[in-house]
Formats: structure tokens, sequence, C-alpha cells
């Protein structure tokens, strides 16, 4: 039997040009183009400005009445009647109480009768002392007689000058058996009742008076703001009318705002020792009595106006692990950067940044978890609905 046999060189050549082929074949079908860079991520940003802005002082308070008058006897005596509902207001000069008046009526009938007795004593006397004077000159009455007798004038004109205090005294110890409101104003309760014995040697106390509208609030500030707003002003961060025209808002102890503003009245000179701080007093209209004596507010102090103010949005302010305020800032090559701020007033939804920014640098407010340190992004302008600048107050 006969076999062909190919030549091994042949087998050879054909397989390895085979292989290239193959390999060319698979290595065109696995080849890919590279997938193009991703642009920068697109962050809403919010370029600080300048800003006037009114400088507002949060205090607390205490409200005081206007006047304040304690009902007080200024005689001895049974108390007969009160005449005045308890809570009431009454009018200055109406009679509250009623003592009884008939021992002081009595004293004043003495007076008088004393008083008329030296009145009618001067009378015979000023008519003798006439005729003695016409009779030592004719030598009918001795110079002596003549003295005595001017002396006795003398004696009953000053017995009748006594009388009359002594009727006006027993006049106004009468008068004050009619025990009357000294203010108008808002009475309390009545400390005694009809029966009861009030004396004047211990002023017993029998009622009390408010005068409720005007009323003033007592608010306290701490030394320590004191001198900085001082220093602001002296720098010219802040620009005042005086401390007379500063207008005061108060929050009342449910939270509710009063409806009528006040006015700074004066700044006590004092510094108290114990606490630290100086009182102010606001003055404020109180018609419909709202503000009641004692009570707790918290009144909203305008200072003055900065107008250099930088304002920041509150949503482009964050914290770092230190607690201090930071914002992420987009330079002119877009570039995003850590900057650590100032910040410790609020106005209204923005940071007022004291320092760590400059008007016209660009705060990223909007897409900030995108915005890496050193990242280059592409900004923006934020599209916030944030209200108007005016309407708020920075605290």
């Amino acid at each position: 039997m006969r076999v062909d046999r190919v030549p091994v060189r042949s087998i050879s050549a054909a397989g390895v040009i085979a292989a290239a082929a193959m390999a060319a074949l698979l290595s065109a079908c696995g080849k890919k183009e590279a997938p193009p860079a991703p642009p920068p991520p697109e962050v809403g940003v919010y370029t600080v400005r300048t800003s006037a802005v009114p400088v507002t002082t949060e205090l607390p308070g205490r409200t005081n009445a206007y006047l304040v008058a304690e009902v007080r006897a200024r005689v001895d005596g049974i108390v007969l009647r009160r005449e005045f509902t308890e809570g009431s207001e009454v009018k200055g000069g109406q009679r509250l109480y009623k003592i009884d008046p008939a021992p002081y009526q009595a004293t004043l009938d003495s007076a008088r009768a004393t008083l008329a007795k030296a009145q009618a004593n001067l009378a015979t006397i000023t008519a003798q002392a006439a005729r003695y004077k016409v009779l030592v000159q004719a030598n009918a009455v001795s110079k002596q007689d003549y003295d005595n007798v001017v002396a006795a004038l003398g004696q009953a004109q000053a017995d009748v000058a006594s009388g009359k205090a002594a009727v006006q005294t027993a006049a106004i110890n009468l008068a004050y058996t009619d025990v009357v409101s000294p203010i108008a104003g808002r009475i309390g309760k009545s400390q005694v009742t009809p029966g009861a014995y009030v004396q004047a040697a211990s002023a017993t106390l029998m009622s009390t008076v408010q005068m409720l509208d005007p009323m003033y609030v007592d608010l306290t500030q701490s030394s320590v703001d004191a001198l900085r707003l001082r220093r602001e002003l002296q720098e010219g961060r802040l620009q005042t009318n005086g401390p007379n025209s500063a207008k005061i808002s108060l929050i009342l102890e449910d939270g509710t705002k009063y409806p009528l503003d006040g006015k700074l009245q004066f700044t006590d000179v004092t510094v108290d020792q114990s606490t630290g701080s100086v009182t102010l007093r606001g003055l404020f209209a109180n018609p419909d009595r709202v503000l009641l004596p004692g009570m707790f507010v918290r009144a909203q102090v305008a200072e003055g106006v900065n107008d250099r103010a930088l304002l920041v949005p509150q949503v482009g302010v964050t914290h770092n692990p230190k607690g201090q305020p930071v914002a992420l800032v987009v330079g002119d090559d877009n570039k995003v950067a850590v900057r650590v701020l100032v910040a410790n007033r609020t106005y209204g939804p923005y940071w007022i940044v004291e320092s760590g920014l400059k008007p016209g640098e660009r705060v990223v407010v909007q897409g900030i978890e995108k915005a890496k340190p050193d990242a280059v992004v592409r900004p923006v302008a934020a599209s916030l609905k944030l209200p108007d600048s005016g309407a708020a107050s920075a605290q």
C-alpha cells in the first residue's frame, strides 16, 4: 500500500500564516476607543456683596408700671366702707375708702372755736391798744401800761395765727378720712376691709394703684456687649442716630410679638457688680393692657445699621469638626476652596460674615455635595428663593 506524505515544512508555514491571521482578527475585534472625560459638576453659587443691615440685639427683660402708688392710711381710724371694685380702673382723686370722720370733725370744730375766741380777744386788745396810744401821749396812762397792752396785742395776734394753723391741720386730717387715689390707673386687691383699724404711724397699706399705659420694660445687657457696641460705633462699622431714637420690639412669654414698638429711654451708667450687666429702659404704649407688671419678655433692640455687612445664605455655611463655620468658595480658575469664616450674627436667612470672605467672591450654596476641595466645577448663579433682606432683622 502506498501512502503519500505531505512535506512537514509546508504544513508548518500554513499553520503559522493561519495563526497570524486569527490573531490579527481577534486583535481587531477586541480594540475599543477610550470614553471621553466627564464634564465638571455644575454647582449653584451666590456672589457675596455688601449690604446695609440693621443690627439688633435680643435682651431679656421685665415689665414695670409707669407709675406705682401705694395707698396708705394718713390718719388713725376705723374703715367705714370701700368704694371701688378690685382690679378696676380708677381716676386720680377718686375716693377709695372712707375712714370714720367723727373724731376729726370734732377736732376741727374745737379748733374753729378756739380761733374764734382768739379773734375776739384780738379785737378787744386791738381797741385797747389804740386808746392807750392816745392816752399815753396825754400822760393819762403810764408808759408801762401802754407797753403791756402792745405786748398783749402781739400775743393775741399770735393766738389767732395759731388758731388758724390748728383749724387748717384739723381740716387736713378730716380730709384724710377720704382716702383717694393719687394717680389714675388700675387698682389691685384691697388690703383692708370695712371695720379694720388703720394707723397713720405705721402707714397701713390699704391698696396699690398702677398706671399701665404706658409701660416700662427694663432690660439687662452684659457690659461686654455694651463695650462691643461702643467699639463698633467708634470704628464706623455701625451708624446710629443716638440711643434715645433706638426702637425696641417685644416678644411675649407665649412667643407672640407685641404689636407696638417702643423707644429706648436711657441706659444706666452703673454696671451691676453681681451680674456684670447694665440696665436699659424702654417705654411702650399699652392701650389694651396686654403688658402687665412683672411679665418676662424678650426685647429686640435696634442698635444701629451696619452698612458694610457681608451676607451669605445660611444654606451655604456648614461647620467643620472643630465647630467653626466654613464655606466652599469657587475661585477664578473654577476650583473649590474651603474658607473658615467668622460669623456670629444672622440676618433673616443670611449669615453676617465678619471675616473670611471678600465682596465679589462666589460661595457654593447649591450642589454642595458635588463640590470637593481643589476640584474644578462649573459655577452657575444659584436660584434661591430668599425673602427680602429688608424684612429681616440682624441678631
